[in-house]
């Protein structure tokens, strides 16, 4: 391709932040140099700091006056845009380079009804009257896969799901035509089968309007499979670069290797234990049984539950699967006495817990423990991880305060594989998987025999990801322990379950162990919920080989 054909280049762009007037730290972009031609879908992989989000913010001049830049070229159509003031700028995006950010939840106007924030960023580039600009901004929408754009145009954010607003996001984007299209973690909130959707529909976008797409995400699987080109991240430097083929089947570095291997996928194979399995054997029965639970809201008019029924067998792991709204934690909440129903019946180890009173749930609940999606949310942010952990203990009168105690905490500690340096660390200064691991100590302080796991790796990197998992699946085997897994991504379920119900608008679609589900899903809602997880790279077990590793 000629010069011309080149939409975006970067060469040797450093990015580094000032600090409550300090000056700049270390860099989070240091050397990375990049390039998008015309027509040409281009990934940008990483973990959560690797300097994705910077290096693309930087090349568009979206970051904070904190952040020092330097580079030898940023480039967009042709023109070195590194001394451009915003008025200048601003002739570009729009007409030129159309931006999706990450969360359509703050960066929609909630009180301004959808067709209108289309319509403003119409007219931020060209004169267009009501009635043709209503016209033109439901095209729009619907060239962004919106179905029903009349509609649309007249909702508010709030009365989408997130799916949809992520259409309007990208809607906007496209609103003045566009040559290059940016997207800075797209999907990261949406269910596998709405990513599919929404990056298979950038595909199309490329094919069709010859678009150029610059897509930023954590996930290498995902993006491998639309990519024609993959740029590797790690610590605010490019480690690899190279086709998607290249890429997933030949991976130089190791940290690309890691990556590739984390990546949850349809033929990832069950993770085996490699702790010491506990003395104690595990009856074959069933610890936890659901029959005919049935839960509305909104007085009624919503059903988030419709006579669900099913059973967790001791020792075993039983997902829960299905889309946001499908009533998956609905109904472990009910199970684990969180929540009642308005009727059915929860049985535990023989005996029916629901209906009982605040008190006489008690003891159930040292059997039952929660773990939940947002480590950082449910976790104290005032209190040390010793305090976290420890706080169990003596809410349930376990063990009094003292030497005990805090032997107790450390014991927990090892046990989910944090050093004794992170007792003092309060969660603001853990990492996501180690905040994670706080979360499942704490849960484990009270010696359950059931853990609820309510998406409790779904706001984790892939890498992050598989040690979180291989964690639990060596917590079952030494200890014993039972697993609700709630999960819309059945690439994890490949992983660490042994059976899997399938849930959708409250009702369970179908139910069985994961390899017959797998191999042959009996209802077409499950065969697109499997068609939605990344095929990934040829092995027998690549996930499996670097959870052991980490």
């Amino acid at each position: 391709m000629s010069d011309t054909d080149t939409l975006l280049r970067i060469e040797k762009l450093s990015v580094r932040y000032r600090t409550r007037g300090q000056e700049p730290g270390h860099a989070a972009v240091d050397g990375v140099s990049l390039a998008v031609r015309r027509g040409e879908f281009v990934s940008i992989v990483g973990e959560s700091g690797s300097g994705k989000s910077t290096t693309i913010h930087a090349a568009l001049h979206l970051l904070p006056t904190s952040a020092q830049v330097e580079a030898g070229v940023l480039e967009l159509n042709g023109h070195d845009t590194a001394a451009w003031n915003d008025r200048r700028l601003a002739r570009l995006r729009g007409p030129f380079v159309g931006f999706v950010p990450q969360d359509p939840g703050t960066s929609l106007n909630p009180v301004k009804r959808v067709g209108i924030q289309v319509l403003e960023a119409l007219r931020l580039h060209r004169r267009v009257e009501s009635g043709p600009g209503r016209a033109l901004a439901e095209a729009k929408l619907a060239a962004a896969g919106l179905r029903d754009p009349e509609r649309v145009y007249g909702q508010y954010p709030h009365e989408l799901s997130g799916g949809m607003k992520q259409r309007v996001l990208i809607a906007i984007a496209l609103a003045n035509d566009p040559e290059l299209l940016v997207a800075d973690e797209p999907t990261s909130a949406l269910d596998v089968t709405v990513q599919k959707v929404i990056l298979d529909h950038l595909a199309d976008l490329r094919a069709t309007l010859g678009l150029g797409v610059l897509l930023v995400t954590h996930d290498l699987g995902v993006a491998a499979e639309r990519s024609d080109r993959l740029v590797v991240m790690q610590h605010g430097r490019i480690v690899e670069e190279g086709t998607a083929e290249q890429i997933l089947t030949d991976p130089r570095h190791e940290y690309t290797r890691r990556l590739v291997a984390a990546a949850p996928t349809r033929h990832s194979t069950r993770l085996v234990g490699t702790r010491q399995r506990a003395g104690q054997a595990v009856e074959p029965t069933d610890l936890l049984r659901v029959r005919n639970l049935s839960k509305t809201f909104a007085r009624g008019a919503v059903r988030a539950v419709d006579e669900v029924t099913l059973a967790v067998r001791a020792g075993t792991t039983h997902a829960l699967v299905g889309e946001s709204g499908a009533g998956k934690s609905t109904v472990a909440r009910i199970a684990a006495g969180f929540a009642t129903a308005d009727s059915g019946e929860v049985w535990f180890d023989g005996t029916r817990i629901d209906g009982r009173s605040r008190a006489k749930l008690r003891p159930i609940r040292r059997e039952i423990q929660f773990v939940y999606q947002n480590p950082y949310s449910s976790l104290d942010p005032k209190f040390t991880v010793e305090q976290i952990i420890g706080e169990p203990l003596a809410a349930l009168g376990l063990l009094p305060r003292g030497n005990r105690r805090r032997d107790r905490v450390r014991e927990l500690l090892d046990e989910v594989a944090l050093s004794r340096e992170h007792l003092r660390r309060k969660p603001a200064e853990l990492s996501g998987g180690q905040r994670q691991r706080v979360a499942i100590a704490r849960a484990l302080a009270a010696g359950p025999r059931l853990l609820v796991l309510d998406e409790a790796v779904s706001a984790l990197d892939v890498s992050v990801q598989a040690q979180i998992l291989r964690l639990l699946v060596d917590l079952q085997h030494e200890q014993g322990l039972t697993y609700l897994f709630i999960t819309h991504d059945l690439g994890v379920v490949r992983l660490v379950a042994d059976e899997v119900t399938v849930m959708r608008g409250g009702a369970v679609v179908e139910t069985g162990s994961v390899a017959e589900v797998f191999a042959a899903p009996s209802q077409d809602y499950t065969r697109r919920l499997l068609d939605a997880v990344p095929v990934g790279a040829p092995g027998p077990d690549p996930v499996g080989a670097i959870a052991r590793s980490a």
